[in-house]
């Protein structure tokens, strides 16, 4: 069982390194005051964990973001992800570098696989390892990948990647792929938890908002923390940026928690990782 203690908890890694349990998610945010202006209020409010990536087109925000914050850059975890188009060794590697040079950052606590792209995502991974292996990374992990992607990667890796990062919500649980990601110790973390704002237009949640006197993104969320899993809301507006890290003053029920799992439909918001064409 994890400990969930506040904002600024983590959950360890299996290379041990602590990774915080909640993070902002900065997707669609635009490069400049938007970006910025977001993120220094969730380092006020005690976020410490960012997650960017190259196709997002904000990298340069975010650094700048930390830079102007007063936070030591050694208590932020910022994480970065390579993009379809830059997959393979040389080119994951170069990708990297850029990524460094627009975030002006020394490391990355860790970078990710974006999409498992066919014929690439094993050759990225061998790049990923080198810079791990370099001490240019903190922790080395993939997003996206379905068990049958995890099981052909482990075939020829020397590391097992520490995190997977999928797509995570109340109607896509895949109880299966978190259990296989548990039993190798690979720290599961969820992206669009709030099914890309859809969860606010459904009642399913509407009863335990009321029983524990929170919103349904406070429920959803805490949800996520509770079953073990690294959630990082997407938001640029403050008081919603506040509000969703206001999760550590209740705790769901055993029979809560199994009927927010049972409300699964197997159903995507975003690419079927199996079916993808970007």
């Amino acid at each position: 069982m994890k400990t969930i203690t506040d904002i600024k908890g983590a959950f360890r890694l299996n290379n041990g390194v602590n990774m915080p349990y909640f993070g902002l998610g900065v997707y669609l945010s635009d490069n400049d005051k938007e970006v910025v202006d977001a993120i220094q209020w969730a380092l006020d409010a005690g976020y410490r964990h960012i997650d960017t990536a190259s196709i997002y087109k904000n990298e340069e925000g975010v650094g700048k973001a930390i830079r102007q914050s007063n936070v030591p850059r050694k208590e932020l975890f910022v994480v970065s992800k390579v993009w379809n188009s830059d997959q393979g060794y040389e080119s994951t590697l170069k990708a990297f570098d850029e990524s460094l040079r627009r975030l002006q950052l020394d490391y990355l606590d860790l970078y990710l696989i974006h999409w498992p792209v066919e014929g690439k995502y094993i050759e990225t991974w061998k790049a990923l390892e080198k810079l791990y292996k370099d001490g240019r990374i903190k922790a080395i992990g993939v997003s996206n990948f379905m068990q049958h992607h995890l099981e052909n990667l482990m075939k020829t890796s020397t590391i097992i990647p520490m995190v997977n990062q999928m797509e995570f919500h109340p109607h896509l649980v895949q109880q299966d792929l978190i259990d296989f990601c548990n039993t190798h110790a690979i720290q599961y973390e969820a992206w669009s938890p709030m099914m890309q704002g859809k969860i606010f237009k459904l009642n399913i949640l509407d009863d335990l908002a009321k029983k524990y006197q929170k919103t349904v993104a406070q429920i959803v969320l805490r949800w996520n923390l509770q079953k073990g899993i690294i959630t990082i809301p997407k938001s640029a507006k403050k008081q919603r940026i506040i509000s969703n890290a206001n999760l550590f003053d209740f705790e769901l029920s055993k029979e809560d928690m199994s009927y927010i799992d049972s409300l699964d439909k197997n159903q995507r918001n975003g690419p079927d990782p199996d079916n993808f064409n970007f």
